[in-house]
């Protein structure tokens, strides 16, 4: 199965959108700011799903992944402080003094984890999906020959003659001489 396909998609990015939102609005309340509404946080779910979905079609660098999780948390930042569920503050604190800097510096962090955590993860995706596919072609084929080693019938077979066996030690014997000695003018060349 490939990492791009629709439904593998869908179920990376619901899985990264949640995460991602609801670790982002924590620290985002954690470093001064309000608490987010419900539907606030519902439509940044939507918008990450949707970004992670559209990437989420190949595998990407981390610097494209690096810059668009810098946009979302960016965005989120902003959302979160239109759609707070309390009036902001009389003094703002996303504008300036060490709540500002804590704020820039959660969402920074944030972004680059997000980032990371995708780059790895598609490649780990991608490696845990190859191998699971190979091992189930080997564990397929293995069942196959075990299937028709239990269907075929049992024929049994007749116990070999003195003179059979001897035959048979003769041949292989004739075999080992016949490759010993120095090498032949043609294996030379």
């Amino acid at each position: 199965m490939h990492v791009g396909r629709p439904v593998l998609r869908a179920i990376r990015a619901t899985v990264f959108a949640v995460a991602c939102v609801l670790v982002s609005a924590a620290l985002h309340v954690l470093a001064g700011g309000v608490a987010v509404r419900p539907s606030t946080l519902a439509g940044a779910v939507a918008l990450t799903w949707a970004g992670a979905f559209l990437l989420g079609r190949r595998q990407r660098g981390v610097g494209v992944l690096l810059a668009a999780c810098f946009a979302a948390q960016y965005g989120m930042h902003h959302l979160f402080t239109a759609g707070a569920a309390a009036p902001p503050p009389a003094a703002p604190v996303h504008v300036h003094g060490t709540s500002g800097l804590g704020m820039l510096l959660v969402h920074v962090v944030i972004a680059v984890m997000s980032s990371w955590w995708l780059e790895r993860g598609e490649s780990t995706l991608a490696t845990i999906l190859h191998l699971a596919v190979t091992s189930l072609g080997a564990l397929w084929t293995g069942l196959l020959i075990l299937a028709g080693a239990l269907v075929a019938p049992h024929v049994p077979r007749r116990p070999r003659t003195d003179h059979e066996a001897d035959r048979l030690r003769r041949i292989l014997l004739a075999t080992g001489v016949r490759q010993r000695g120095p090498p032949t003018l043609l294996s030379v060349l």
